[in-house]
């Protein structure tokens, strides 16, 4: 039989994380917006939740959890309703030890994971998407190819969040035999991070451009060592963009609905009203939908099963809906939706990036 309630666990930390993401990051929403910026003291307080810390085992120094990507979907969705800009921030070295646990080496796992499971927020990240209109994850354009017992990377990546201060960045590559993902040190010779990208939305998460040239890493630094199946990673990072849409339609949603239950119209709340009601209720059903796709494609993943197609769909579905709610709730609120004293265009902005913009998360 299908369950769809949490256990006991996930639910105290989907409201552990509820309760932040509505005292501490929506409060900061606006203005961390505004100034392109994470606030300062934002990253040790989300260390302390311990969202990356949860599944590095008790041996390398964190709390020993098991790893479930179903888990990561309620985090991400929960972070995202607060504000998907700064819950990207906070969750951004899971790009590098995610894959680590599901991929990694013993002697990988050994080296890198202890440095994410200290008492300080530590960044990470992954290199990922590319500044190409053809680009495909399973087959990026950077390549690696193999020099006397070493792997020489060559090529440009983008929207690679904290790139300027991460310890380290899992660069993704084609080699000739297919795709790898390479673990490469700060200063690296060859490595260079651009100026911050200037993004439509999520102008609080800092991305970055990363070029590869003739970048030379040790056998050793590929993840997994030769012939490791990353599939399950790419479809994890479509997994979290999906989940975090859901929380940016929610949080749409719940704004445009309690205003039209307080905006009156002769003399009734514009939620009385058909037209209003109907969109209000298309937006409920989308968002139910959105996480349901996403959490079969979670539950796959934790099963061990093939999750590409339900990976897929749930994030181009999310990437579609959100932008329609998103939209939906700024045509509730009428003229108002598009001025910033409402946080509804702010939404919409942020909605519209999760068509490109991707790798920025993992579950």
């Amino acid at each position: 039989m299908v369950n769809f309630s949490p256990s006991e666990e996930q639910e105290l930390l989907r409201q552990t994380l509820s309760d932040f993401a509505r005292e501490v990051l929506r409060p900061q929403l606006r203005t961390s917006d505004e100034q392109n910026a994470m606030p300062p003291d934002l990253p040790a307080k989300g260390w302390e939740l311990g969202l990356v810390q949860e599944s590095i085992p008790e041996a390398l120094g964190g709390f020993g959890g098991t790893r479930s990507a179903v888990t990561g979907a309620l985090m991400l969705e929960e972070l995202a309703y607060g504000s998907a800009a700064l819950g990207f921030h906070l969750m951004a070295p899971r790009l590098v030890t995610v894959p680590l646990l599901v991929a990694g080496t013993e002697s990988q796992r050994a080296e890198w994971l202890p440095k994410f499971a200290g008492a300080e927020f530590v960044a990470g990240t992954a290199a990922v998407v590319e500044p190409r209109w053809d680009f495909d994850a399973a087959h990026p354009a950077t390549r690696a190819e193999r020099s006397n017992g070493d792997w020489i990377l060559n090529g440009e990546k983008c929207f690679s969040p904290l790139a300027n201060r991460a310890e380290v960045i899992l660069v993704y590559a084609s080699t000739p035999d297919g795709l790898a993902a390479f673990l490469v040190e700060r200063g690296a010779k060859g490595l260079t991070v651009g100026e911050r990208e200037q993004n439509m939305g999520l102008k609080a998460l800092d991305t970055f451009p990363v070029k590869l040239d003739g970048v030379r890493v040790p056998a050793a630094a590929r993840l997994g060592g030769d012939g490791a199946n990353l599939q399950p990673l790419l479809d994890a990072s479509r997994v979290a963009s999906a989940a975090a849409a859901v929380g940016v339609g929610r949080a749409a949603f719940d704004y445009a609905r309690e205003y039209a239950k307080e905006r009156k119209a002769f003399g009734v709340a514009i939620a009385q009203k058909q037209a209003i009601a109907f969109m209000l209720s298309n937006m409920a059903i989308e968002i139910d939908s959105m996480r349901l796709l996403a959490w079969e494609a979670a539950w796959r993943l934790d099963k061990g099963l093939p999750a590409t197609r339900e990976a897929a769909l749930a994030r181009q579905y999310a990437a579609d809906q959100v932008l329609k709610i998103a939209d939906n709730a700024l045509q509730v609120l009428g003229g108002h939706g598009y001025i910033r004293d409402h946080l509804v265009e702010l939404f919409l902005r942020d909605a519209r990036g999760f068509a490109v913009i991707d790798g920025v998360a993992i579950v």
